[in-house]
């Protein structure tokens, strides 16, 4: 009986310990950051000097002229979303709007600008594996900060408290056809006169869709969602 009791004292002393060093860890976590600030800021100087290295002057040129992208992107402000996985050399090419959730509604201005002032032909909107955007809208995010909380409201998904991955993927292709409704809507004009196209994909960075990690796949064309027929439509088919 003294054993079992020391051996309960011990294990509980353990587990206080162990909670104590958690919460030293969490708190931590929250102290000062400057010399993890100044170390990013220093990558990121060094990270620029080798861009501006592996660029001539000339490279330039085009750019200072102004922009003329080929495509406006709606994309979510993930930081494991890359704007090189869509394109090797996406300066002067993609004018980009980011925000949690890839959504119209809170981007709607910029998309705008990029469709109807910079004219470009196609609007992309692409969802990803994992969207945590998505799944805060699946669950309770009531008590979130209020900003974050009016993001969070306009992301329309059919899926409610998410319990595996495979429901978030539903909905993170959901949430997609979602904005690409928005902005037929919105653009309706343009794309009955065939001066836009309205393209919805999902970068899978898990290989969800089985078609290999990082690929991007498109769920929706023009409002299309049938694999079969956005195969077989003149946005995607073959030459």
């Amino acid at each position: 009986m003294k054993y079992a009791l020391t051996a309960m004292v011990s294990s509980a002393a353990l587990m206080l310990s162990v909670s104590v060093f958690a919460d030293a860890d969490h708190h931590a976590a929250k102290g000062d950051k400057s010399k993890e600030i100044k170390n990013m800021v220093h990558e990121l100087l060094d990270e620029n000097q080798k861009y501006v290295k592996r660029h001539k002057p000339g490279a330039f040129a085009a750019q200072m002229k102004g922009q003329t992208p080929r495509a406006t992107v709606v994309t979510c402000s993930d930081s494991r979303v890359h704007t090189t996985a869509l394109d090797a050399t996406p300066e002067g090419d993609l004018f980009m709007i980011r925000n949690i959730g890839n959504q119209m509604a809170t981007g709607e201005g910029s998309v705008e600008y990029g469709v109807r002032h910079l004219n470009t032909p196609l609007l992309l909107i692409v969802g990803h594996s994992s969207c945590g955007a998505v799944k805060a809208a699946m669950g309770d995010y009531s008590k979130i900060e209020a900003p974050i909380k009016r993001e969070l409201d306009t992301i329309k998904v059919p899926g409610k408290n998410a319990s595996n991955d495979q429901e978030v993927q539903g909905s993170v292709e959901a949430n997609v056809n979602s904005q690409v409704a928005f902005a037929m809507k919105k653009f309706d004009a343009e794309v009955k006169a065939k001066t836009l196209a309205v393209v919805g994909a999902v970068y899978d960075f898990r290989n969800d869709y089985k078609q290999g990690h990082g690929k991007l796949v498109i769920v929706n064309a023009n409002g299309e969602t049938d694999q079969t027929k956005i195969k077989q439509s003149p946005l995607l088919a073959k030459k």
